[in-house]
């Protein structure tokens, strides 16, 4: 059976708990190599990876590329302009020649449906880079990086502030498998789809939303916020406007817990979503998040190939 990435539950709750104590593992063993120094015993000896980006990239084409390093295999990477598929082949047709030619295939993508299309036709695993559905390999990377801090993920209180998002709806799915909290502070309209706030409830997670920023950062833990205006998506000025109540800053973070931690899968526009002020806090881990990636991915992979 192949191993797809899509969304969290694909791997479930005790493989992504298996996942983050292998990243944390791997991650300390090599804290002081060289970053391309090729882990002990190359667990991706010869495998090749195809990154496909019909998105702007920077963390993801660069933690990927690393992670296939640092694992000792290679990866290809392709932009869907420069690509066939890019000229009208189809999804399903892409799929059969890269599963003919490579041992993986990464894709940074719009539409889900894409990469539901690209796993249901490929014969090697498809992992998600980033869709408008979902995120998955950035909340293995910040669930990697609270546990890195000292928080224990089982009853964690997290806020998030601003617009029911790709990244939000990935969270929620961790906050169901791993069996944590989040309160949701955000205007009328910009909910995350119900699907997967009704899946983590049904594994026990509790997920509450308020219009007040105030109430969703009371107490919690975590504070995370992400962009207003993602790539590709509308609304523009309407959206900014509608978001400037749930701006993350020095009087909300302190309405958190005393030395609550402050993540952003970035990139961030500073002084809209949040100020510099948090971005350059202590309490902000932001740039451990983001080196972060290229651990999360290489268990990520690894779980792939079966190796975790």
């Amino acid at each position: 059976m192949v191993r797809h990435f899509l969304n969290l539950s694909d791997a479930g709750g005790d493989a992504l708990a298996a996942m983050l104590g292998d990243a944390l593992h791997h991650k300390h063993a090599r804290a002081t190599w060289p970053k391309g120094k090729v882990d002990d015993g190359a667990p991706l000896a010869d495998r090749v990876l195809a990154m496909i980006f019909e998105k702007s990239s920077t963390r993801t084409r660069v933690s990927f590329d690393m992670a296939m390093r640092q694992l000792g295999g290679s990866a290809i990477v392709m932009d869907s302009g420069s690509m066939q598929l890019g000229r009208g082949e189809t999804i399903a047709d892409t799929a059969r020649v890269l599963s003919r030619m490579v041992d993986a295939i990464m894709i940074r993508t719009n539409d889900h449906a894409k990469i539901e299309e690209l796993a249901h036709y490929a014969t090697v695993p498809v992992i998600n880079g980033l869709t408008d559905d979902s995120h998955p390999c950035q909340i293995v990377a910040d669930l990697l990086t609270l546990i890195e801090h000292g928080l224990a993920l089982p009853g964690l209180e997290l806020a998030w502030l601003g617009d029911g998002n790709n990244v939000l709806h990935s969270l929620i799915e961790a906050a169901g498998l791993l069996k944590f909290n989040i309160r949701v502070g955000g205007p009328k309209g910009y909910e995350p789809n119900p699907r997967f706030v009704e899946e983590a409830r049904a594994r026990g997670a509790t997920i509450t939303f308020t219009q007040d920023a105030a109430e969703a950062a009371a107490g919690a833990q975590v504070v995370v916020t992400d962009t207003w205006v993602s790539m590709g998506q509308p609304g523009g000025d309407a959206v900014i406007k509608a978001m400037e109540p749930y701006q993350v800053n020095e009087a909300l973070m302190a309405k958190a817990a005393p030395q609550a931690l402050f993540l952003h899968c970035l990139p961030a526009h500073r002084g809209e979503e949040v100020t510099d002020a948090v971005m350059d806090s202590a309490q902000s881990v932001v740039w451990d998040e983001a080196e972060n990636r290229i651990h999360a991915q290489k268990s990520v992979l690894r779980w792939a190939f079966g190796q975790i």
